[in-house]
This record gives structure tokens, sequence and C-alpha cells, in this order.
């Protein structure tokens, strides 16, 4: 499939709905280089979620509607990566004519990673999420992985690190691309072990997000 160069209008609107979300200052959104041959038209967001960073304004260049966050002001606790797929004609699979598809990682406590119940509530961070913004979907499906991996030798890091990955994929209902970027701005929160908007995390939490 060849991607087209000139841009649908109803493609450009959805990015510019995309673009319009200012998330919590501990999540900096960039963009980042999308997929050339899942759909006609493609745009992806990275993102890296810092724990206690403060918001800086653009430094020029690039998308002016974009933030960042100040690396140095927090440890990067979560990232992840969403992608807006469009094909005017339609996709059956879809069920419509747009998907975003994500990809989200944080590191987790070992003890964590080991509890059986974790795909499931890592599921559920994501659907919540779009309930919560009334993001509403269809067609939605996804993964869960949770992996532990042992530092033998002179690896530099602790002994034992364990990581939780969730990657979906849905088509959103209607225009409101902003509702679903809030929504995957949650996801990315609670994976990263973010405290709710107001309420300060408990010393020595190390950002997990589960409970």
């Amino acid at each position: 499939m060849t991607p087209s160069t000139a841009q649908p209008d109803t493609f450009v609107r959805a990015v510019d709905r995309l673009l319009s979300v200012r998330p919590r200052p501990e999540i900096a959104l960039s963009e980042a280089p999308a997929p050339q041959r899942l759909a006609p038209y493609a745009y992806a967001l990275g993102a890296a979620v810092h724990r206690d960073a403060r918001r800086l304004q653009p430094a020029g260049g690039g998308d002016r509607r974009l933030d960042r966050c100040d690396p140095t002001d927090g440890a990067e606790v979560a990232a992840g990566r969403l992608i807006l797929l469009y094909d005017p004609a339609g996709h059956e699979a879809w069920q419509g004519r747009m998907r975003l598809v994500t990809y989200v990682t944080a590191e987790l406590e070992p003890d964590l990673a080991a509890d059986p119940l974790l795909p499931e509530v890592g599921w559920s961070w994501l659907v919540d999420a779009l309930d919560s913004h009334g993001a509403e979907h269809t067609a939605i499906g996804g993964t869960v992985t949770q992996t532990s991996s042992t530092r033998f030798g002179e690896l530099a890091g602790p002994p034992t690190a364990a990581d939780i990955e969730i990657r979906a994929s849905w088509t959103p209902i209607g225009d409101g691309l902003d509702a679903h970027l809030l929504a995957w701005c949650t996801l990315l929160a609670s994976t990263g072990g973010l405290p709710p908007p107001g309420i300060t995390a408990l010393p020595g939490r190390s950002g997990s997000g589960a409970a």
C-alpha cells in the first residue's frame, strides 16, 4: 500500500484534534515517525512520563502545540507511542476508517511483575481510561505482557528488572480524538504510577501504577 502525499481534510482535522490536547506536566508529547505501510495516512506521537517534571515552553521549531518536560526534573517512569491510521475507503477489520494503535511500557518492582492479576489490571487501565473520558470506540483488542530479567556480570543496573508492556488498538467513534488522547495520557499515568492530578505520591513509591 503506497501512502498518498496529499492529506484529506478528515485526516488533517483528526491530527489537529490530537494536537489540541495539553497533557499533565509529567507527560511530554512529541511527534514520532509514523508507519508507512499500515494505512494510506498515518500520524504518530511519542510520549515520555517523568515523575515530578515541570512543564517547559516549546523552544522553537517543530509543532509548538506540543509541550515538553524538563527531563532532569524527574526520572522517566513510562514511555509510549500512539499511532493514528486513516483509510478513506474503510477497513473491514477496523469497522471504520480510522484506527488508533498504542504501545506503552514501564518498569515495575519485581514483586509486582510476578502478580498473576497484573495483565487484567493493565488492561483495565486502558478500558477505564477510555470510558472515563467518554472516548467512544469499537473493535478494541490488545495484549498485556509482563517480563522479568536478571542482570549478570558487569551489566549496570539493579540485579533484577521487570517491565509491563501494553499493546492495543481500537476504532474511535466520532471525531472527538482529543478524548482518546486524554484517555491515552491517563493510561500512561497509570502505567507510570503517577498519582491522580493534585495528589502527592507516597514516599518510596517506585512508580509502577499497580495497586
